[in-house]
């Protein structure tokens, strides 16, 4: 199980600038990373009843089922009494699914809309899209759309054994796969082979395809694979990138799954069925 996987909930991301909203859609007050919810024993994102009255700063993000997600600017709207800000981080791991899914799927469509506030072709102020998801300059009619990354995740496998590694001066401490942007001119194949040599110093071969993931933290998609030790197993870390990096049988590694992210799936995918994908 992956945080994306909501089902039978059904993600729709139709663009519907122009929806009214209902007492019963949520309403997400956003400021960077941070995201007004209630948490503890009754983890919740506020809906418009919780206001009280219209919020004039509300703007239709996507739904949910029948129920849309909606945002505003934490400096344009007073949140309501027993709602506080909370880091999206946070949020992935104490709201209940689908909510922590939307929580970080917000912070990655309002985040593209901050940054993206004025043209970077001519300077002025953009304008939201009327007929699909952009941002329009009314100037030079340069047109943006949401910023969506390719990145490789890598579970590098010999045998029995997978290559597991630490970042290097992150928060996140657990055990990780080797993964990086694809770069410019690259097929994804050809950016899994780049990223598990720079960072390890490993050949790989027989790339296979595992799957994907939206990752909303780096306004992402991830694309899992399984690739197979090609030559010498002998690691050499790049220490700007991460930690440390060493073979692990799969006996070896216990983790529970979070229920949140592609890599962990891979891994334990591989704790429990080894290469076979």
């Amino acid at each position: 199980m992956m945080i994306q996987e909501i089902s039978p909930s059904v993600f729709d991301n139709t663009y519907t600038p122009d929806r009214a909203p209902t007492p019963n859609d949520y309403l997400l007050i956003v400021n960077g990373p941070m995201i007004v919810s209630r948490t503890g024993n009754d983890p919740a994102l506020p809906t418009f009843a919780d206001f009280g009255a219209d919020v004039a700063a509300a703007f239709p993000l996507f739904a949910i089922d029948d129920r849309y997600f909606y945002f505003a600017p934490m400096d344009a709207v007073e949140s309501p009494a027993g709602f506080e800000p909370h880091h999206v981080g946070e949020l992935m791991h104490t709201m209940p699914s689908p909510l922590n899914f939307a929580a970080v799927t917000a912070y990655h469509l309002t985040g593209w809309y901050a940054d993206n506030r004025f043209c970077g072709r001519c300077g002025k102020e953009m304008e939201r899209g009327t007929t699909e998801r952009s941002l329009v300059c009314p100037h030079c009619k340069n047109t943006v759309y949401p910023k969506i990354s390719p990145v490789v995740i890598v579970c590098v496998t010999d045998g029995d054994r997978m290559l597991l590694t630490h970042y290097a001066g992150r928060d996140y401490t657990n055990y990780a796969l080797i993964a990086g942007f694809c770069e410019f001119g690259e097929s994804p194949e050809d950016s899994v082979r780049r990223e598990v040599m720079e960072e390890t110093g490993i050949r790989v071969k027989n790339i296979r395809y595992y799957g994907s993931q939206p990752w909303g933290l780096s306004s992402s998609m991830l694309l899992g694979f399984f690739a197979e030790l090609d030559g010498s197993d002998v690691v050499t870390v790049d220490r700007t990138e991460l930690s440390d990096a060493s073979w692990f049988r799969r006996d070896e590694v216990h983790l529970p799954d979070d229920r949140i992210s592609l890599t962990r799936d891979m891994i334990l995918h591989f704790i429990n069925h080894g290469n076979n994908i």
